[in-house]
């Protein structure tokens, strides 16, 4: 199971505050600040592999998959991955040790790494955050927090277990 999730802060939208706080002095053009997590999760023993960039496109998709052919050069890993356009892009070099399987359009609740992002940001919603690199901070700790067990327990749903089963791979 593979996707990508944006984290970030939003700024100050001036449109936004009431007028008393427009007199005081305001900085902020209401835009929002993020960096991407891709990540994947084995749902069978919640083994996962996670990497940060500034956004997503192929390029970054292309590293990320790299990355995750490298460190899993072992086997053979089939990912789900839903029809973003950098998941198709021509220019996409799939490792040979790697098949990406699409889920059907508009379909996110089928991939069980979605329960993994709503996990993170659980923890996060009521937090605030001086910059960027305090977010990225907190999320790194919430990820080395992160045990394999509870990454089954988000990931293994029984049509992906039934289906494993029926193919005989566990």
């Amino acid at each position: 199971m593979q996707d990508e999730s944006r984290f970030g802060l939003k700024t100050i939208d001036v449109e936004e505050l009431p007028l008393k706080a427009l007199s005081q002095q305001v900085t902020g053009s209401g835009f929002f600040i993020a960096f991407w997590l891709y990540g994947a999760v084995e749902p069978l023993i919640g083994e996962s592999f996670f990497w940060q960039f500034s956004h997503v496109d192929t390029e970054c998709y292309q590293q990320f998959l790299n990355e995750f052919a490298a460190s899993n050069s072992d086997s053979l890993n089939i990912i789900q991955v839903d029809n973003g356009l950098f998941h198709k892009a021509k220019k996409l070099q799939v490792p040979e040790n790697i098949i990406l399987l699409f889920q059907p359009s508009y379909s996110p609740e089928l991939n069980p790494i979605e329960r993994v992002w709503e996990y993170l940001k659980q923890d996060l919603k009521w937090e605030l955050f001086e910059n960027l690199e305090h977010l990225r901070t907190k999320v790194a700790e919430l990820l080395a927090q992160l045990t394999s067990e509870v990454a089954a327990s988000l990931t293994s749903y029984d049509f992906i277990l039934n289906a494993l089963s029926v193919a005989n791979i566990f």
